[in-house]
């Protein structure tokens, strides 16, 4: 028997719903699958996991703290995704970088919370 099935969903905090739903659905392009803003609470689709982005004060759940460990956005190409995203004001923090597997380019949502493009380009050694 297996405990655990695989992952519904990932909250991402923030401070202010309406500016994170304009964020993960303009800037991101990711589909928005919910929006409750009397729930203080809004979702989107990005083809493999939920993301739920909510207000935790707002909902009573606790105080905000932003997610440092970046959450990796798979894209088929980080350079062109960057560039794109760049040119909608997006700030990334330093180059992308090359592990020898994957390329990875790191930035934060509006609340600071750590994101990265991704592409696997080679198995794991």
């Amino acid at each position: 028997m297996t405990i655990v099935n695989g992952v519904d969903f990932v909250s991402i905090p923030t401070t202010d719903l309406d500016r994170s739903v304009a964020f993960y659905g303009d800037t991101l392009e990711l589909e928005r699958s919910a929006y409750m803003p009397e729930r203080n609470f809004a979702e989107f689709e990005n083809g493999t996991v939920t993301f739920n982005i909510m207000d935790p004060v707002k909902m009573g759940v606790g105080e905000f703290a932003r997610n440092a460990n970046p959450v990796a956005l798979n894209v088929a190409d980080v350079a062109a995704a960057r560039q794109a995203l760049e040119a909608k004001g997006l700030t990334f923090f330093g180059d992308t970088f090359d592990t020898g597997v994957c390329h990875m380019a790191f930035f934060a949502d509006p609340d600071g919370n750590a994101l990265m493009l991704h592409h696997r380009y080679a198995p794991r050694g």
